[in-house]
């Protein structure tokens, strides 16, 4: 528990008022004028919302800051986060289309329709795990909204998926594939909805991993079996819209389960919106008829925004319970750190 004494005003002068940032204001009793500020973890919800908005420009600041570290004494800057994706998508196209041959038209599009979605919640979740403790310093001798540190991360997060997306635009153009403009309009709705669940993802384990540092070396684990358990590298029709899953219809519960997941219905919806395409035909070898391949469900918007939607009202759910465990914890911050 960290004390400040607020010194008294000068006389004709309205005392300046406390902050109440984290904590509360106490009067000393035979002391008119003398005021202590006790800054503490157990600040209820809604004054933790009210702060984080009130403390929305230091957010930006912090975002910025991450920024200038990131790029700090380097010579091309933000090029590089535009050289990052654009090189990652060529290697993309060699590798799954000229040396593997993957016989799915545009491939290397579908393929980071999707991956852009996951760089924003995979950056934002390593990111946050560590920044606690990596700000041990400012956490410990200033008050403020601890939860802006991780919400930084989201925030830097956002930019290098800004800058990803002109990456896949300018790819758009030069392969000549228009999106699909009837599911582009769900794409803001889907952005909201990643934003927010990474967000309570990035609050929630930015305070655990103060108490248990294993928090960031398990994180990078489970990143990794997540990515695979979405349909980014293979299609959504490979498992559940395949030959297999109409032999076996006792195993479409697994389908559900799938979908829960919360990032499922947003790369899905990504994908549905950039790429465009649901399903095309493929001439086997040594065959005369084409076989029909399965990339997403002919679902309709309505569909996909109501899956989004859902995705969006549990993860507003996740980030209050975030920000809830966050204040339980962020008492003894100081003496973890």
């Amino acid at each position: 528990m960290t004390l400040g004494i607020d010194r008294p005003a000068a006389a004709g002068q309205e005392p300046e008022r406390p902050s109440s940032i984290g904590g509360s204001t106490r009067f000393i009793p035979g002391q008119s004028h003398d005021r202590v500020t006790v800054v503490n973890g157990k600040v209820q919800l809604g004054q933790r919302l009210k702060d984080l908005w009130t403390n929305r420009d230091l957010l930006l600041l912090l975002t910025r800051t991450e920024l200038k570290v990131k790029y700090k004494d380097s010579a091309l800057g933000y090029a590089w986060s535009m050289l990052n994706p654009a090189l990652v998508l060529t290697i993309y196209f060699v590798v799954f289309k000229i040396i593997a041959r993957n016989h799915q038209p545009h491939f290397a599009i579908w393929l980071f329709a999707g991956l852009i979605a996951w760089n924003l919640f995979n950056n934002a979740s390593m990111n946050a795990t560590g920044v606690v403790v990596g700000k041990a310093g400012i956490v410990k001798k200033v008050a403020f909204p601890r939860e802006l540190l991780a919400l930084s991360t989201v925030g830097v997060a956002i930019v290098l998926f800004a800058i990803q997306v002109v990456v896949l635009v300018a790819a758009l153009l030069l392969f000549g594939i228009h999106p699909d403009f009837t599911y582009v309009a769900l794409l803001p709705l889907a952005l909201l909805a990643l934003v927010m669940f990474t967000s309570a993802v990035a609050v929630f384990l930015s305070a655990v991993n103060v108490y248990l540092r294993d928090t960031q070396h398990l994180t990078e684990v489970l990143l990794m079996a997540w990515f695979w358990g979405t349909s980014i590298v293979y299609t959504y029709g490979t498992i559940f819209l395949s030959g297999y899953q109409k032999n076996h219809p006792s195993l479409k519960w697994l389908q559900y389960v799938y979908l829960i997941n919360p990032i499922t219905p947003i790369v899905m919806t990504f994908q549905r919106a950039i790429y465009g395409v649901t399903q095309y035909s493929y001439l086997v070898p040594d065959t005369s008829k084409p076989t029909v391949y399965h990339v997403l469900p002919t679902w309709g918007v309505g569909i996909y925004a109501g899956m989004v939607g859902a995705v969006l009202l549990v993860s507003i759910g996740l980030f209050l319970l975030a920000l809830i465990v966050f204040g339980r914890l962020e008492g003894n911050f100081a003496e973890e750190l």
